[in-house]
Formats: structure tokens, sequence, C-alpha cells
């Protein structure tokens, strides 16, 4: 399974979100910020991703990485990034 597949998938399934994906193929990570998640504990965060997933998971994917963030949490923490002068 491709990053990108991934990717379209979960904008699929998760309202107005953006997303990042990256992995080799079988082991991703993905960051998620979306209003969806907001008054949601993690787990269930979570779960609004596996479900935008659906039986991908553990099948063609075999190991998923995930941060999820409102759009308050990912500025803040966007805010807090070190940038390099080098």
């Amino acid at each position: 399974m491709q990053v990108e597949d991934i990717a379209s998938l979960i904008k699929s399934g998760v309202p107005d979100c953006e997303v990042e994906v990256d992995g080799d193929g079988t082991h991703f990570t993905a960051v998620i910020v979306s209003d969806v998640f907001a008054g949601k504990n993690m787990v269930q965060q979570h779960q609004v991703v596996y479900k935008a997933l659906g039986d991908r998971m553990g099948t063609d994917i075999h190991a998923l990485s995930i941060q999820t963030y409102t759009p308050e949490q990912w500025k803040k923490k966007s805010a807090f990034r070190v940038i390099s002068s080098t």
C-alpha cells in the first residue's frame, strides 16, 4: 500500500482533515489534524482513523503510528518547533 492511498482513505473518512503520511510500504506514520478530534480522548481519536482505514489495518497496513490533533493543538505544537539556523 502506498502513502498516497492511506492519506486518501483517511481524508475520505475523517471530515475536513489535513493528513501527512510517511512509510516504507508496510510500516507507516500518519499525522492527522481535524476538528472531529475535539472532545475525544486519544483512543476515540484513533478509532476514528481506524474506521476510515477499514479492513486495510492488519492486512495491507502492518503497522501505523498515529498522531492526532485538533487545529488548535496543531497550531500550539507548530509554534514550539525549533527552526535550525545552520
